[in-house]
C-alpha cells in the first residue's frame, strides 16, 4: 500500500515512524515532512492547499491512503476533495472538521444533543461579549472561535484580564481565528486527553494520554501547543473511559452521521473530570501533539489497518480493540528558546544515540550545512517507556540531559502529577 503523510511536526514523525513499521507499507511519501520524517518516508514537495495537485501527485503514484496529520489542511477541506477524488484518506471532511475549525460549532452541538460540557455563550460583537461577561463569574474562559495554533484560550482571573482578553481577540490578537469568542464557565477539575476513531458510524477507543499545555514548571506561565505528555492517563479509569464513549464521542458520531457529515478520522476529546463526570473542554479533529508521540509508542496494532479501516464507510465493522502496551510512555518538549512568543531560530542540535526504550520525534527542525538546527517553536520530542509514567520519567530526561541544544529549553515536571501519585 503506497501511503501519503501531510504534516512536519512531531506528531507527523510519530506517525510515519509508526506507519513505516507495517507490513503492508509499500512506499510512504510525505510533504513537507522534516529530518526526522525523511528517516521513514520518501519527502516530496507538495502544496497541500492546491488540492488538485494533491490529488495528481496520489494519482500519478498510485497512493492507496492519505493520512492528514495537522487540522489545516482538514478545516480548509482536503479531505473533502481527496473523497470526491475517490481517494482513500484518513480525516474528516470540511463540514465534520469544524469540531475542531469552530469552538461554537462544538458547543452548539453539545447543547442540542446534551453532551455534558461548560455553560457558554458564543457572541461577534466584542460589545456583546463585554456586557456578557458579569453572568459567568470568575474566572472565566475566552476562547477564539477558529484555529489559532492551540494558544487561543484564555483563563481569565478577574475581571480586567476577561476584558483584556475579549479586546485583544476582536482586535486581530488572532488574527480571523477571534473574529467570533466563546465565553465558557470555567471548569474545576483535573483535564485528560481520550482519543477514539471512526469511520463515521462505528467507533472504536484509542486511548488516553494527559497534556502540560502551560510553558513553565508547575503549569505556570502563558498556554503553549503542549510542552510534553504522558500516556495512559490512570485518572481516566476504565469506568470514566466508558462513560465518555456513551455521553460525549458516540452522541458526536450519531449526531453527525443524523446531519450528513459524517466524521471519518480521530476524534481527540479534551476532558475536565468533574466531581458530576466527564465534561468536553473541546474537540480536536487529528491526534494531539504531542499527545500522538506517546500513543504511538504504546500502539501493538498495525497503524496501516487501522487507518486505512477508518477511511473506509463502514470499515471499523467488527474489527478488534486497539492493542495498546501496558507499559507508560512519557515526552518531553524541546522547545527554542522565545517560545510561545518568538522562538530562537538557527540553534544547532546534536542528539545522542538512543535505545529501545527511547525515541526523538523532530518536530521544528531542519538541515543547515550539514547540521541539524531548529526551526520552529518547538523543535524536538524527547519520548520513552516504562513500566511506570516514575520510569518513563525518569528513562525521558536521562535522554534530555544528552541532546545538545544550547539555544532550547524544556519543563522539567512532565507528568508530575502520576508520578506523584504513583509515589503515594
Amino acid at each position: 500500500m503506497n501511503i501519503l503523510l501531510i504534516g512536519s511536526g512531531g506528531r507527523e514523525h510519530a506517525l510515519a515512524w509508526k506507519l513505516a513499521q507495517s507490513p503492508l507499507r509499500d512506499t510512504l511519501y510525505a510533504t513537507p515532512g522534516n529530518p526526522g520524517i525523511a528517516e521513514h518516508a520518501q519527502l516530496v514537495a507538495l502544496d497541500v492547499s492546491d488540492h488538485g495537485a494533491v490529488i495528481t501527485f496520489c494519482d500519478e503514484n498510485d497512493v492507496d491512503l492519505v493520512v492528514v496529520g495537522p487540522e489545516g489542511p482538514l478545516v480548509d477541506g482536503l479531505a473533502s476533495s481527496l473523497r470526491i477524488a475517490e481517494i482513500a484518506v484518513f480525516g474528516p471532511d470540511r463540514e465534520a472538521a469544524q469540531l475542531e475549525g469552530s469552538k461554537g460549532f462544538v458547543k452548539d452541538l453539545c447543547a442540542r444533543e446534551n453532551i455534558p460540557t461548560a455553560a457558554y455563550a458564543r457572541h461577534s460583537s466584542k460589545d456583546a461579549a463585554l456586557a456578557d461577561l458579569t453572568r459567568f463569574g470568575l474566572p472565566v474562559v475566552i476562547k477564539a472561535d477558529g484555529l489559532a495554533a492551540g494558544k487561543g484560550v484564555i483563563i481569565a482571573e478577574t475581571e480586567a484580564e476577561a476584558r483584556d482578553a475579549i479586546e485583544f481577540m476582536f482586535s486581530g490578537g488572532f488574527g480571523e481565528a477571534g473574529a467570533e469568542v466563546v465565553i465558557e464557565e470555567f471548569m474545576v477539575g483535573e483535564e485528560a486527553s481520550f482519543f477514539a476513531i471512526t469511520d463515521g458510524t462505528n467507533v472504536i477507543p484509542f486511548g488516553s494520554a494527559q497534556d502540560h499545555k502551560r510553558v513553565g514548571d508547575g503549569d505556570t506561565g502563558p498556554n503553549t501547543g503542549g510542552m510534553g505528555a504522558y500516556s495512559p492517563a490512570p485518572v481516566l479509569t476504565p469506568t470514566l473511559e466508558a462513560q465518555v464513549m456513551e455521553t460525549i464521542i458516540k452522541p458526536t458520531v450519531a449526531a453527525l452521521a443524523r446531519d450528513e457529515m459524517p466524521y471519518q478520522g480521530v476524534l481527540f476529546a479534551g476532558l475536565m473530570l468533574t466531581s458530576e463526570g466527564p465534561k468536553l473542554i473541546e474537540y480536536n479533529c487529528r491526534f494531539g501533539d504531542p499527545e500522538c508521540q506517546v500513543l504511538m509508542t504504546r500502539l501493538d496494532s498495525d497503524l496501516v489497518t487501522l487507518l486505512h479501516a477508518a477511511s473506509q464507510e463502514n470499515g471499523l465493522a467488527g474489527m478488534a480493540p486497539v492493542k495498546l502496551s501496558g507499559d507508560s510512555a512519557l515526552t518531553v518538549v524541546m522547545a527554542a528558546n522565545g517560545y510561545p512568543g518568538t522562538p530562537e531560530k538557527g540553534g544547532r542540535i546534536t542528539l545522542p544515540a538512543t535505545d529501545g526504550a527511547t525515541k526523538i520525534f523532530h518536530a521544528g527542525t531542519a538541515e543547515q550545512g550539514g547540521a541539524l538546527v531548529a526551526s520552529g517553536g518547538r523543535v524536538l520530542n524527547v519520548t520513552a517507556r516504562g513500566k511506570s509514567v516514575t520510569e518513563a520519567q525518569a528513562r525521558a530526561y536521562a535522554a534530555v540531559d544528552a541532546v545538545d541544544f544550547p539555544t532550547g529549553f524544556c519543563r522539567r515536571d512532565i507528568g508530575w502529577r502520576e508520578v506523584a501519585r504513583e509515589q503515594g
